[in-house]
C-alpha cells in the first residue's frame, strides 16, 4: 500500500507542483516506504538525494511554499538527534551533513541570479545556515556578511514579519 501512495503523490506533485497535500503525505510515507523496501544505506542514501534533486527541479516557480516545505523537511531529516521512525539515511556522519547542507545552500544561492525577490530563498539560506553552524561545519560555505545582507533582504521583503526577523537576527548574532 505505501509503494502505490508514494507513487500517488509522486504523479500529484507532477500534476501540479503546489500540492501541499501530496508533498506532506509523501514525506509521512518516506521512513515508511524505505522500511518495506528494507532499503540499505546505499539505497537510502540515493533515495534523498534523488528527491532533493526532485524538488530541486519544482522550484522553477520559487514563490511555491509547499515546495519549499518539503525541502525544509528533506534538510530536517539531517539533524543528528532525529529518531531512527523519522529518519531517511540512517547512518549519516557529519561529513555528509556538511557535504549536503553546501549543495544545497549552493542550489539555492544560484536561485537568487533571478528571483532576488524571493523570501523563501533568503529565509532558508538563513536557517540552513544555522544548522550548518550548529553541525559544526564552520562557516567555509558562507559569510557573517552574507547572513546580514540575507537578513536585510528578509526584513526589506517581509516587513510583516520583522519582529520575527529581528528575533532570528539576536539568535544568530548579527
Amino acid at each position: 500500500m505505501v509503494e502505490q501512495e508514494f507513487e500517488y503523490t509522486t504523479r500529484m506533485v507532477e500534476v501540479d507542483l503546489g500540492n501541499f497535500s501530496a508533498w506532506h503525505h509523501r514525506s509521512k510515507l518516506i521512513p515508511r516506504l524505505l522500511d518495506e523496501r528494507t532499503a540499505d544505506s546505499a539505497q537510502r542514501r540515493k533515495f534523498l538525494d534523488d528527491e532533493f534533486a526532485l524538488v530541486l527541479d519544482a522550484m522553477v516557480d520559487p514563490n511555491n511554499q509547499s515546495v519549499w516545505f518539503y525541502h525544509q523537511y528533506l534538510m530536517s531529516t539531517l539533524a543528528p538527534s532525529l529518531s531512527r521512525e523519522a529518519a531517511v539515511v540512517l547512518d549519516l556522519n557529519n561529513w555528509d551533513r556538511v557535504r549536503i547542507y553546501e549543495r544545497e545552500m549552493e542550489n539555492i544561492r544560484e536561485m537568487l541570479e533571478d528571483f532576488e525577490d524571493c523570501k523563501w530563498i533568503y529565509q532558508s539560506l538563513l536557517q540552513y545556515a544555522k544548522e550548518y553552524l550548529d553541525v559544526e561545519a564552520g562557516n567555509k560555505a558562507f559569510t557573517t556578511m552574507e547572513m546580514r545582507g540575507w537578513l536585510a533582504k528578509l526584513k526589506e521583503l517581509d516587513p510583516l514579519r520583522m519582529e520575527r526577523w529581528d528575533d532570528l537576527e539576536n539568535n544568530l548574532n548579527l
